[in-house]
C-alpha cells in the first residue's frame, strides 16, 4: 500500500513540497471518521452483500463446473452402479484450450510488448524493464494458465496487479583496512558485514470468479460501473498475521482492526461465501483445514464525495457495520488495480457465461453413466454363461472353474454362451458425446496432442494446413479479449507502479533492435503517460501461420523496386531483416547473425597499442582507418620487439579486412548481370519474384501454397 509522502517527486531527483490541495487530500488519511463518508460507505457495503447474495447461485453452480474439471463424480450422474469412472473429455479439452492459447499469447521469441512513441524513437530500455517484470511476475508460468482455465470454466478473466517488496539481511565478505596499531605496516583484512536488501517488483493474483463483484452488474467495464456510482469489489480471506501486517503498513484502521482479531481468537466467523481456492485444495488431494482461522474482508473501489469533489476511494470492510478504513487511492496513476473482462460477453451483463453451462455440463454426466453402464456390462460380457440341465447333471456343485478342472457331466447337457457384448454401444455414446464437446468448446485436431481425432489415416498436408487455419481463426478470438481487456492495461499499470515505488535505478537485460548485442542496461526512473503507449505484442507475433512466407516473399519483390519508383522515400529493409531474424531464431541469435556496425566502436591505434602489449586481442573493426592503424602498429612493434607477436596478427587481421573492403567495393561497381535465366546472387530467385521450392521439392508439413494464401480471418473451406 502506498505511503504518504512528505515530498512530491517531479522529475528523477527533484523533489517539492505537498500543495495546501494535496495537503487537505492526503491520500495516507483515513476517511472512516467522517460522518458523511461513514453514512456512504455503510449504504454501499450493504448494497455489496446484497450483491454476493445475489450471484450465490452462480458461485453455486462454478464449483460444479470445477467439479466436473476436477473429474469429480457428482449427484447429478443417473446411473448408480458398481463402476465408478469419470471420463475427462471436458478436462482434455480445456488443457487443449490453454495450451494453445498460453503459447500463443506467450511465443518462443520472448518479445511480450509493443510501443508506439510521437517522436518515432523506440524506447528499449522501458520495453526491457516491462518484460523484466513480466518475467519476474511468472506470468507466463504462474498466471496465464490458471487464467485462461478461469475464462473457461467460470467465464471471467480476472487479475489483482499489485507491488510488493521483500526485505532480505544478507551477509557478505568485504575488506577493512587494519588497524596501524595491531600491525606494522597498514594491510586489507577480511571482515564480515550485514546488510539489507529491498527488492521491490510488481506481482500479478488471479481472482476467481466467485470472490469478484462489480455493480451495478449490466455496466460494460469496470470503468463504467464507477463513473455511474456504482462500485468493485474483491473478497478477501485474511489470517491474523496478515491483518496485523495490514495495520503495520497503515492501510487498515488500528482499532476496528485489531476488534477483528479478537473476534477470531474467540472461535467467531464472520459471514462465508463461496471459496474456490479450498475447493481447489481438496480436489488437490490436501484435506482438513487448509486455509486456517480468517477473516472475510470486503476490498471495495467507489468514487466519494469529499469536500466537495469526487475522488476514487480503497475501503475495507469487515462486517457487521464494522469499517476497516477508506482513504484515497492510493496509487498516482488514479487508476484501480483491478482488471476483469468477459470470456464471452453477453449483451447487457459485465460477466459472461461459463462455457461449461450451455449443454457440456450434461453430454459430460451423459458420457460418464454410458462409460459406466459400459464398464459394468464388460465385466459381465467377459465372464462366460454356464447352461446346464439340472435333472441330468446333479453334481452342479463340482461344477468349479479352475485350471484343469474336471466336470463330472455330459457334454451335451453343458453349454456355454456369452453376455451381449453391450460395452461397444456405451463408448460409441462415449465417443459421440466427446465430439460433441469437443465442437461447442471450438477444440480441433490440431490442438489435441498425437493423433487423435483424426483416426488411423494419416493426414495430408492440405489437411494439416486447414487445421491450422482453423486454429488460428479459433485461438485469435480468446486471446485477443485477453490482449486487449487483460494483458495490454496489466503492462500499462505496472509501468505506473514502478514510476510510483521504484526510487533508485534498476539493472535488467535488453533486448533492443538487431545488432545489438544482449546486454545489461541500467533503467532510470520512468516518466509517466509521456510520449509513449505500451500494448502486448505477444498475439501479434504469433498469429498469422503465414507470416514468415509473406516477409520472405515480399523483401524479394522490394529488393527488385527501382529507387525512382518512390522519388520520396527511402527504403530501409534493417527494421524487416530484425523483425522476420527475431520470429524465425528469436532475440538470442538474431543480434548475433545480423550485427550493428555502429554498436561496435572503432578505437583509437594507441589504445589498441596498450592493449595488445598487456595481452589483450583486440578485434578489427569494419569501420577502422586500416592503413593509419597498419602504420601506428608497425611503429609499436619495432619499439618494443613484439615479444609475444600479438602486433603480428593484429596488423594481418587489418590487411585480411582491408582485402575484403577492396573485393567488395569491386563487386558493387560490377555491372548487374547474372547466370542465364534471369538468376542473381548465386542461383537465388529473381529479383521481383516469390522464393519457391524447386522442382520436384516439397515444402515442409503444415506450409501453405503460395496460390491458396488468404486473409487468416477467413474461414477456409472444408
Amino acid at each position: 500500500m502506498a505511503k504518504s509522502a512528505k515530498k512530491i517527486r517531479t522529475d528523477p531527483g527533484k523533489v517539492r513540497e505537498p500543495s495546501k490541495a494535496e495537503e487537505q487530500l492526503d491520500r495516507a488519511e483515513d476517511l472512516s471518521s467522517k460522518e458523511n463518508v461513514r453514512d456512504a460507505l455503510l449504504d454501499i457495503f450493504k448494497d455489496v452483500e446484497k450483491g454476493f447474495d445475489n450471484q450465490a447461485e452462480r458461485s453455486d453452480n462454478n464449483i460444479d463446473w470445477w467439479e466436473i474439471y476436477n473429474c469429480e463424480l457428482g449427484s447429478r450422474q443417473f446411473y448408480n452402479g458398481t463402476s465408478q469412472i469419470f471420463v475427462p473429455i471436458v478436462r482434455s479439452a480445456i488443457e487443449a484450450r490453454k495450451t494453445r492459447f498460453t503459447n500463443q499469447m506467450f511465443p518462443t521469441t520472448g518479445r511480450y510488448v509493443e510501443v508506439t512513441t510521437e517522436d518515432g524513437t523506440m524506447p528499449f530500455t522501458e520495453m526491457a524493464l516491462l518484460e523484466h517484470y513480466v518475467r519476474q511476475a511468472k506470468v507466463r508460468t504462474r498466471i496465464a494458465p490458471p487464467l485462461m482455465k478461469n475464462g473457461d470454466v467460470e467465464g471471467q478473466y480476472t487479475i489483482q496487479v499489485a507491488w510488493e517488496e521483500t526485505r532480505r539481511n544478507v551477509v557478505q565478505r568485504v575488506k577493512k583496512p587494519a588497524e596501524l596499531e595491531e600491525l606494522e605496516t597498514p594491510e586489507e583484512i577480511d571482515d564480515i558485514q550485514e546488510e539489507e536488501l529491498v527488492d521491490g517488483k510488481p506481482v500479478v493474483y488471479v481472482i476467481a470468479d466467485s470472490d469478484l463483484l462489480v455493480l451495478p452488474a449490466t455496466a460494460d467495464s469496470i470503468e463504467q460501473a464507477l463513473a455511474e456510482g456504482g462500485s468493485v469489489t474483491t473478497l478477501c480471506r485474511w489470517s491474523p498475521a496478515k491483518i496485523k501486517r495490514m495495520i503495520a503498513e497503515g492501510a487498515l484502521e488500528k482499532d476496528a482492526a485489531e476488534d477483528l482479531i479478537s473476534e477470531l481468537r474467540k472461535g467467531e466467523r464472520s459471514e462465508q461465501r463461496v471459496d474456490k481456492a479450498k475447493e481447489m485444495v481438496d480436489a488437490a488431494g490436501v484435506k482438513g483445514d487448509s486455509r486456517g482461522k480468517f477473516a472475510l474482508v470486503y476490498r471495495t473501489w467507489t468514487y466519494l464525495t469529499i469536500d466537495g469533489e469526487r475522488r476514487l476511494c480503497l475501503a475495507y470492510y469487515g462486517g457487521k457495520e464494522r469499517i476497516l478504513s477508506c482513504k484515497r487511492n492510493p496509487f498516482w496513476s488514479d487508476r484501480i488495480d483491478i482488471f476483469s473482462a468477459a470470456a464471452d460477453k453477453v449483451d447487457g451483463s459485465f460477466k459472461g457465461c461459463s462455457r461449461i453451462k450451455p449443454g457440456i455440463a450434461d453430454l459430460q454426466i451423459q458420457a460418464n453413466d454410458a462409460c459406466n453402464e459400459a464398464m459394468d456390462s464388460a465385466a459381465y460380457a467377459l465372464m462366460p454363461i454356464v447352461m446346464t440341465d439340472p435333472e441330468k447333471n446333479p453334481k452342479t456343485g463340482q461344477m468349479v472353474l479352475t485350471m484343469a478342472a474336471v466336470w463330472e457331466t455330459s457334454p451335451n447337457d453343458t453349454q456355454f454362451a456369452s453376455f451381449p457384448p453391450l460395452w461397444k454401444d456405451g463408448m460409441e455414446i462415449v465417443a459421440i458425446a466427446k465430439q460433441e464437446i469437443f465442437q461447442a468448446l471450438s477444440v480441433n485436431p490440431a490442438q489435441i496432442t498425437g493423433h487423435a481425432g483424426r483416426g488411423a489415416k494419416r493426414p495430408t498436408q492440405a489437411e494439416i494446413a486447414n487445421e491450422q487455419q482453423i486454429d488460428v481463426l479459433t485461438t485469435a478470438d480468446a486471446v485477443t479479449v485477453l490482449e486487449e481487456e487483460i494483458f495490454t492495461p496489466m503492462l500499462r499499470f505496472m509501468l505506473e507502479l514502478d514510476h510510483q515505488y521504484r526510487d533508485k535505478p534498476l539493472r535488467v537485460r535488453q533486448y533492443g533492435e538487431t545488432g545489438m548485442r544482449s546486454n545489461m542496461i541500467e533503467i532510470p526512473l520512468v516518466q509517466m503517460d509521456k510520449l509513449y503507449s505500451f500494448r502486448w505484442y505477444g498475439v501479434e507475433a504469433a498469429r498469422n501461420a503465414q507470416q514468415l512466407q509473406q516477409q520472405i516473399a515480399g523483401l524479394n519483390v522490394l529488393r527488385g523496386i527501382p529507387p525512382q519508383m518512390f522519388p520520396n522515400y527511402k527504403l530501409d529493409l534493417g527494421p524487416v531483416l530484425s523483425q522476420m531474424l527475431e520470429n524465425l531464431f528469436g532475440p538470442r541469435l538474431a543480434p548475433l547473425t545480423l550485427r550493428d556496425a555502429r554498436m561496435e566502436l572503432s578505437f583509437d591505434p594507441k589504445t589498441e597499442n596498450k592493449l595488445l602489449r598487456d595481452g589483450f586481442t583486440v578485434p578489427v573493426h569494419i569501420l577502422d582507418n586500416h592503413m593509419q592503424h597498419i602504420q601506428t602498429h608497425q611503429e609499436e612493434a619495432q619499439a618494443t620487439g613484439d615479444p609475444t607477436g600479438a602486433f603480428r596478427v593484429h596488423i594481418m587481421a587489418h590487411m585480411q579486412a582491408m582485402q575484403q573492403q577492396q573485393a567488395q567495393q569491386m563487386q558493387a561497381t560490377q555491372p548487374q548481370g547474372g547466370p542465364p535465366g534471369g538468376q542473381q546472387d548465386g542461383g537465388g530467385p529473381r529479383v521481383g519474384a516469390t522464393p519457391g521450392a524447386p522442382r520436384g521439392g516439397q515444402q515442409p508439413p503444415g506450409a501453405i501454397h503460395l496460390d491458396r494464401m488468404k486473409d487468416p480471418r477467413v474461414m477456409p473451406r472444408a
